[in-house]
């Protein structure tokens, strides 16, 4: 009888671990890429990843099987905070430096490198995307104001889409849109909109979003949630119809992107004995 909580224990976490929800497994990643915050494809067999906060100026590709197939160093670059990866109709990536939990940066930047599929070297040089939010007065602004942190952006037709991450006390669960144009330089985000996740602080913080390769869909992901925007008009694209997908499970799912119209690829932060790993699901 004393060995039973332990065991209990084990049998738990080994479950835990294998519970995925609506998620399919794919791959496991690689220890490298345990802190991995960003993704993007540019083909339908590998995915280019990034780490956040304290990490190399690195992107990573790998394979569908969690092997790291090749890293490029980036210059001309730091990363303060990278936090998710999109790329425009030529293959080039951006890489969003816009991470900013305290709300209190002055320095949010948006990386522009070539396309790195065809990149022969280990290293790749980045032009910088400088903007500042236009409706942040005070750095850091008041704890119910506090929704200048992102994680999440997509590229459509020269100009970026950022969407906050909602750090308000008491959390409100709103979550902004704001309009970069996608050419370096230094500029003020344009507003756009701003719309209602849900109320659940723990699952309805967005980390990551992309558009579909026909720009129909629109997918936004949380800890535990998949928010999809469709039927909508630019620029606000919060106008559209909104669909939730609960996952049925939570973990640090910081990463997504789409494979082809209908299926999203997702990956996790390693958190203990769960996440660092590669999903996929069909929507």
């Amino acid at each position: 009888m004393q060995n039973f909580p332990r065991i209990l224990l084990v049998l738990l976490l080994f479950t835990g671990c294998s519970n995925y929800g609506q998620l399919q497994y794919v791959a496991k990643l690689p220890k490298k890429l345990k802190e991995n915050s960003g993704m993007t494809t540019l083909n339908d067999s590998t995915a280019w990843l990034i780490e956040d906060h304290g990490n190399n100026n690195v992107i990573y590709e790998v394979d569908l099987e969690g092997k790291i197939l090749r890293q490029l160093e980036v210059d001309n670059a730091h990363n303060h905070d990278w936090e998710d990866l999109t790329k425009d109709s030529d293959n080039n990536i951006y890489i969003g430096d816009f991470g900013n939990n305290n709300n209190k940066r002055k320095n949010l930047t948006i990386y522009k490198i070539p396309n790195p599929d065809i990149e022969k070297n280990k290293k790749t040089e980045a032009g910088k995307i400088k903007f500042s939010y236009p409706d942040q007065k005070e750095f850091p602004p008041s704890a119910a104001e506090m929704n200048f942190d992102a994680e999440a952006f997509f590229y459509y037709k020269k100009a970026l889409f950022i969407i906050t991450k909602n750090r308000t006390k008491p959390f409100n669960g709103e979550a902004a849109i704001y309009k970069v144009p996608a050419i370096t330089g230094k500029h003020e985000a344009q507003f756009i909109g701003k719309f209602i996740t849900c109320k659940d602080e723990d699952k309805c913080r967005v980390t990551a979003a992309d558009i579909s390769p026909d720009g129909s869909t629109i997918a936004l992901l949380g800890y535990g949630n998949i928010w999809l925007f469709t039927d909508f008009k630019w620029d606000d694209f919060s106008n559209g119809n909104l669909k939730t997908i609960n996952l049925g499970i939570t973990t640090q799912l910081e990463s997504l992107s789409f494979l082809d119209n209908h299926t999203l690829l997702l990956s996790d932060e390693k958190q203990g004995e769960t996440g660092g790993n590669l999903y996929s699901i069909k929507i």
